[in-house]
């Protein structure tokens, strides 16, 4: 109890303080050998592995990023492309049906004028035919006329009413 006693936290001696500090110093060096340093490798490999995936995740958004915009373009292109896949076939039906009028009307056309032609045919010769008959019937008449003999203006009058009439019947 005498070395309790005599124990003064608050003046140390000069052999306390030497011993502490080679125990403390022996304990800093062992420590930093086997512990520090260990640990200390450890933090920076952690260090240098968070650095690579958050490299590695910087270059997978930008990959995805630019896999985006590429993406963006096809479907722009793949947009315009069906635009103008879609007015072309527009155009397309337009001309075709434009080409299907104008032959319709071509085709009414030709009908029309050989329709035309065909009755001016037809009236021609129908012409020519009454002109032959109104022809012959002259010539009937004068041959008639001719033949009889004509005596008076009253036989020459009954004459005429009577081819008339005949010619009216037939």
């Amino acid at each position: 109890m005498f070395f309790i006693a005599g124990f003064d936290v608050i003046r140390p001696d000069f052999g306390l303080i030497f011993w502490t500090s080679v125990i403390f110093l022996l304990f800093w060096f062992l420590i930093g050998k086997f512990a520090f340093r260990p640990i200390a490798e450890a933090l920076r490999k952690r260090e240098n592995d968070i650095q690579g995936a958050l490299d590695e995740a910087k270059k997978a958004k930008e990959e995805m990023a630019k896999m985006k915009s590429e993406n963006d373009a096809l479907l722009a292109q793949a947009r315009e492309e069906r635009s103008q896949i879609i007015r072309e076939a527009k155009d397309a039906s337009n001309s075709m049906i434009e080409e299907a009028k104008n032959k319709a009307k071509d085709e009414a056309t030709k009908i029309i004028s050989s329709a035309k032609l065909e009755i001016e045919n037809q009236k021609k010769a129908a012409l020519t035919e009454v002109k032959n008959q109104v022809g012959g019937m002259a010539v009937e008449i004068a041959e008639k006329i001719l033949k009889r003999e004509l005596s008076g203006d009253n036989k020459q009058a009954d004459f005429l009413s009577k081819l008339v009439d005949d010619i009216k019947l037939n």
